[in-house]
């Protein structure tokens, strides 16, 4: 781990011109072990500022204050997911970071991916006690981008998807946050959010709920809720960053 760290880190020291004005910073397991790995990137895919032996603020923190005051005050964008250690670190030392920040569309995808999931296997224990196999071998229709699926797993999740199951209900919320993605006007985003808050909370799942109140205590952070100026993620970076980034440990 301590010769990945270095070998990273030289980037940034060797690059002179590195672009450190949209960074993303995410986390994920090394060499598939479940020990975590805080990696730092820049805008351009496959470039690795830094690598951290954990998850912690202290580990973020130690990077940034490596950086010159013109460095943190050139960072136009950091976009990451919505682990309070990344979000402390950057508030702390980043210049106007709330305005900076960016919780991208992959993170809420799988923060309500995994909601999904969690109701997934709450009710096919609930059924498997009737004596139902209704979401038996499912797991991965619910997960799978359309796209993605044969014709012959498109018959079938039709009509999962179109059940009374509960994780339809819950896959039918998810899907309905995915789609405020395309609202780019900034008053018709944050009203759509608000509403989609609203359903989410009454949903009577108390997963889908946990990650509804995780959304709306981030939607400072989500591009399209605030801040018509700034944010400017570039399009197409960082969206699948622990894909990305395990090729580069």
């Amino acid at each position: 781990m301590g010769s990945c760290s270095v070998r990273c880190n030289a980037v940034l020291r060797a690059d002179k011109e590195c672009d450190v004005a949209h960074i993303g910073e995410d986390e994920t397991s090394f060499r598939k072990r479940h020990t975590y790995v805080t990696i730092v990137s820049d805008a351009k895919p496959g470039t690795v500022l830094h690598v951290g032996e954990d998850r912690k603020k202290e580990t973020l923190s130690q990077w940034y204050a490596g950086l010159t005051v013109e460095l943190l005050e050139g960072i136009e964008s950091v976009s990451m997911d919505m682990w309070p250690a990344y979000i402390n670190a950057t508030l702390e030392h980043v210049p106007e970071a709330q305005r900076k920040v960016v919780f991208g569309k992959f993170h809420v995808v799988k923060s309500l991916g995994a909601a999904v999931d969690k109701v997934r296997r709450q009710e096919h224990r609930a059924l498997m006690k009737e004596g139902r196999d209704d979401l038996k071998g499912t797991k991965y229709d619910w997960l799978t981008h359309s796209a993605n699926k044969s014709a012959k797993q498109q018959v079938r999740f039709e009509q999962l998807r179109t059940s009374t199951l509960k994780t339809a209900r819950a896959w039918a919320i998810k899907e309905a946050a995915m789609q405020l993605w395309h609202r780019v006007h900034r008053p018709w985003a944050r009203e759509g959010w608000e509403r989609w808050l609203s359903w989410a909370m009454r949903c009577r799942l108390e997963p889908v709920k946990a990650a509804a109140r995780t959304i709306k205590n981030h939607l400072w952070g989500i591009p399209q809720c605030d801040h018509p100026e700034g944010k400017q993620w570039p399009r197409g970076k960082h969206q699948q960053p622990d894909q990305n980034n395990q090729s580069a440990l």
